[in-house]
């Protein structure tokens, strides 16, 4: 950046999917648009770059995907059921898993401009595809889509990064890294620019309209345990480690309005033993969401949740909590030979806790952590449970579940009796967290007077309304992209007028 003062319509906070669709948005509307980084340029892209890059959309059918991802050939077409996904069944699964708490207003945004989104994200130079490897299984020959989300980003999470970087770059989108926001210049009027710290310096940039994009506090231990609770500071953290907090500390200093579910987060099952951070090379094998196809155990040796409650879409962003509660903060995934097939690519890699064994018994001890005795005895009684008359189908709830369990499994259900039988060590791993800032519908910062900040709007992590107790499996994405969308939009349009133009 010049050493000289410098004046932007709109500056964007933050570097990741929201932020970068948000400063996009801006330039499409003439805005002169600055973008700045908090993290160096390798490691760039907040928690997207660690995503699948999927994005959960409404549409009629295989003709809607094959508009958005135009490279599918006739062979693809021909193979693949991607079925239909509507604007009602969007807008239910938002509801239901929400537990009707989702703002109706926002949510109705997200779901009808969910397709024209991602087209104009296609527009932009984002190249996607169906993501054939992780949502949809091949049965006898063909493949079907389950549970929502069909597209992908080419490349996933870096990918879509990779691809928004080069369109900002091209539509002359100025671009700072290691660039540090610490405050926001505020007065009377509103919001009128940051002061941000660089390498070189700490300075005062003035714009016509801020947009923060910049995360939640899923970084932040100290903020975990003041928000989502106790022990919550154990938890590893799936993404970027520069998700501090910072931009919602910097608009609650000036009178934003919290909103949102502030004691909830997304989060998963994770390997035990991964990292603290994300990381960006080992990261996409710390996850393990095949838990549909196995029981999960704790220390004690007992099974503690419903793993075939829902399509893994529907649960896995709400078990990691049920993991993190469990003693020791741990459990074991344990599947026999019937189903490994199935199992995603990342428990075959060298990233992963994996304790295999002949026979039951030799399981548990090769596990070690977990009462044996319990163990068996659970996996004796899970066994005799099953309706082993129901056809197992992992393309569809198959109804394949338990009889006369305390927890019953509802969906997928196989007696663990074909050796070699398998465990994989899990804990919690933190995505993003739920609470935030509440904003307008053209996602403009509201304060606790109700009355809209000017100059300040907010995208992605930061919205708060949205997401309650667990969210449908690729929604973040989306609702980064539509309201960082909507926000850069509105920020343009702000910051224009206000020169006059």
């Amino acid at each position: 950046m010049s050493e000289q003062a410098e004046h932007y319509d709109v500056i964007v906070v933050g570097g990741g999917n929201a932020a970068l669709c948000a400063a996009l948005a801006a330039r499409d509307q003439g805005a002169r648009v600055l973008l700045l980084e908090r993290a160096p340029h390798a490691e760039r892209g907040g928690n997207t770059r660690f995503t699948d890059g999927q994005m959960r959309i409404a549409y009629a059918g295989a003709e809607d995907i094959r508009a958005l991802a135009p490279d599918l050939t006739a062979e693809d077409m021909a193979r693949t059921d991607f079925g239909s996904y509507s604007e009602e069944q969007f807008f239910d699964d938002m509801a239901r898993v929400t537990q009707n708490r989702t703002d109706p207003d926002l949510c109705e945004i997200l779901v009808k401009q969910s397709r024209a989104t991602v087209d104009w994200m296609r527009g932009q130079g984002v190249r996607f595809m169906p993501n054939f490897g992780r949502q949809a299984f091949k049965v006898e020959g063909r493949f079907k889509f389950w549970g929502g989300p069909v597209l992908a980003a080419w490349g996933g999470g870096p990918g879509l990064v990779d691809s928004l970087y080069a369109a900002a770059e091209k539509r002359g989108v100025k671009i700072a890294y290691d660039a540090w926001v610490r405050d926001l210049v505020y007065s009377p009027a509103g919001v009128g620019g940051v002061v941000v710290k660089t390498r070189a310096d700490i300075r005062t940039i003035e714009a016509g309209a801020v947009v923060l994009a910049c995360g939640g506090f899923e970084a932040n231990a100290e903020w975990r345990t003041r928000y989502l609770g106790p022990g919550w500071d154990l938890a590893k953290v799936r993404g970027t480690h520069y998700n501090t907090g910072d931009g919602l500390a910097m608009a609650l200093a000036i009178g934003a309005q919290p909103r949102g579910h502030w004691s909830g987060c997304h989060a998963v099952s994770w390997e035990r033993y991964a990292t603290d951070f994300g990381d960006l090379e080992l990261t996409p094998q710390f996850q393990r969401h095949s838990y549909p196809f196995s029981i999960m155990v704790n220390a004690e040796g007992r099974r503690f949740l419903d793993e075939g409650a829902e399509f893994r879409n529907y649960t896995y962003a709400r078990y990691g909590r049920v993991v993190l509660q469990q003693p020791g903060q741990y459990a074991w995934q344990v599947f026999d030979a019937k189903v490994q097939h199935l199992l995603l690519s990342e428990y075959r890699t060298k990233a992963v806790t994996k304790v295999e064994a002949a026979t039951l018994d030799e399981l548990a001890t090769k596990i070690g952590d977990v009462d044996k005795a319990q163990f068996l005895k659970t996996i004796a009684e899970f066994n005799a449970a099953v309706k082993t008359d129901v056809p197992f189908n992992p393309n569809v709830k198959d109804g394949r579940g338990t009889v006369g369990l305390a927890i019953p499994k509802s969906n997928w259900a196989n007696p663990i009796d074909t050796p070699p039988f398998a465990a994989y060590a899990i804990t919690c791993g933190v995505t993003f967290t739920f609470g935030g800032v509440r904003i307008t519908n053209e996602a403009q910062v509201v304060d606790t007077n109700q009355q809209p900040i000017p100059g300040l709007f907010a995208a992605g992590e930061m919205v708060g309304g949205i997401f309650y107790f667990n969210y449908p499996g690729s929604s973040g994405l989306t609702s980064g992209a539509v309201f960082g969308r909507i926000a850069g939009r509105s920020a343009a349009r702000s910051a224009l007028e206000g020169r006059g133009r």
